[in-house]
């Protein structure tokens, strides 16, 4: 039982730790500006992901339909 305890507190530590330890590349100048666009692609990804669902709620409401006509003669 204090094996398991003290692997766990050897594990909480590390992942405590070492993000503030590792990086993954270094800070830059003064210069450089950290802010990233969000344009295009981005945009596009969303104009398509609202297109498909819209694609897929008219299928569903089609299939849903064509049920309720098959049931009712």
């Amino acid at each position: 039982m204090k094996k398991i305890l003290n692997i766990q507190v050897l594990v909480l530590i590390a992942v405590l730790l070492l993000p503030a330890i590792i990086h993954a590349q270094p800070g830059f100048g003064d210069d450089v500006v950290d802010d990233v666009p969000v344009d295009g692609g981005l945009s596009l990804l969303v104009a398509a992901g609202i297109g498909y669902g819209a694609k897929k709620l008219k299928g569903k409401k089609s299939e849903l339909i064509n049920q309720i006509k098959k049931i009712k003669p």
